[in-house]
């Protein structure tokens, strides 16, 4: 700084503030123009790694430090030519900046590498989508705090009267706000606790709440209803209802029962050991959960067994594909021993009339006969 000072001083001729102006520029144009080569080349070296830390950090310095630089040019100027006494705190108030922006455009950039690298990852190997918005969420948050604070005590604002103030003020805001409050917590909850994650299909039978999870946020929930209507959930309700997270589920079960006409009863059991082997054979067909193929009752109309069994797979529409195929593959079996799906039908038995007629015949009531009883 001495050396800066002396320079200034001294005197160049009649322009001698313009031409040390011009200068200053002239070299932070220049010094500026260095950094943005050299981050271009350095930018180049750290997209050839595997590591997604180092890209987000040089991203996160780029712009900061360019910042930085003409600062620098900008607080020299601004102090020997324009002879304004700038005090030190004013300059540390300006790197804290500096140094909070580039640690939230860190954070910032890691989380989109961090997303960006999970779709390519395995299933087991992802890292919940939920937990990087948390975490992300949290230190900005504390980034800011911080920021806040320190910027206050470069400025000679009392950092232990701000607190006590935060303190006294904290009740009556959370009085005011408990609302707020509650579904911030209720937020920091969902992130703790993970019941669902963003992509989750999820459904509440207390409050009629069925969908798709797009966006968790501090304050609310966004839920995409399955007629693709947006449904915004205040995180506090979560706290108070049941949530069933169907996209967690390890299979999807197949029951369905099978009516059979009476006419068949001898067929069922060879119809029910051929639908259980077919179902042990299936490549689609979870063996290791339970598996029933049995009778289950005398219907009205039927002979009915019924079929219990869970898929290997949890998609959707995979899993009414293998159910279709396994449908279809038991009418099959049904159909191959002989014997026919039952529908509701009704049995009328006419007695023989002669037999009657005789019958009334011998107990004296001569005047019906079977003629009569005919007609």
């Amino acid at each position: 700084m001495e050396i800066i000072e002396k320079w200034f001083t001294s005197e160049l001729g009649d322009n001698t503030i313009i031409l040390k102006v011009f200068l200053i520029v002239f070299v932070t144009m220049i010094a500026n123009f260095i950094w943005r080569r050299v981050y271009a080349h350095l930018e180049i070296q750290l997209k050839k790694t595997k590591n997604d830390w180092d890209d987000a950090l040089g991203a996160a310095v780029s712009k900061p430090i360019s910042y930085l630089i003409w600062g620098v040019g900008a607080w020299i100027i601004i102090k020997f030519y324009l002879e304004f006494n700038l005090d030190d705190s004013f300059r540390d108030v300006y790197i804290v900046i500096l140094v909070s922006w580039g640690l939230l455009r860190f954070i910032r950039k890691a989380e989109v590498n961090i997303q960006n690298s999970n779709k390519s990852r395995s299933y087991d190997d992802k890292i919940d989508q939920s937990t990087i918005e948390a975490i992300s969420k949290l230190m900005r948050v504390s980034v800011g705090i911080t920021t806040i604070l320190l910027v206050l005590q470069n400025l000679g604002v009392s950092i232990s009267a701000v607190l006590a103030f935060g303190g006294i003020g904290g009740i009556a805001i959370g009085f005011a706000a408990k609302d707020l409050l509650a579904n911030f917590f209720g937020g920091l909850m969902i992130y703790l606790d993970r019941p669902f994650s963003v992509g989750d299909w999820i459904r509440s039978n207390d409050r009629d709440i069925e969908g798709t999870v797009e966006y968790i946020g501090w304050r609310q929930t966004r839920i995409r209803t399955f007629d693709k209507r947006p449904l915004y959930v205040p995180n506090a309700i979560f706290n108070s209802i049941t949530v069933e997270n169907p996209s967690r589920m390890n299979n999807r079960r197949i029951y369905e029962t099978f009516g059979i006409r009476y006419d068949d009863l001898n067929q069922v059991n060879q119809i029910v050991a051929q639908v259980k082997e077919m179902l042990n054979n299936h490549d689609e067909i979870d063996t290791r959960q339970t598996m029933i193929v049995n009778l289950n009752a005398f219907a009205e109309s039927s002979v009915d067994f019924f079929v219990y069994t869970f898929t290997k797979t949890t998609d959707w529409i995979k899993f009414h594909a293998i159910k279709q195929d396994i449908l279809l593959q038991i009418a099959g079996i049904i159909e191959s021993n002989g014997a026919e799906m039952a529908y509701p039908t009704q049995r009328l038995q006419v007695e023989d009339l002669r037999l009657q007629g005789l019958a009334i015949k011998n107990t004296g009531v001569e005047s019906l006969t079977v003629e009569g009883m005919a007609k």
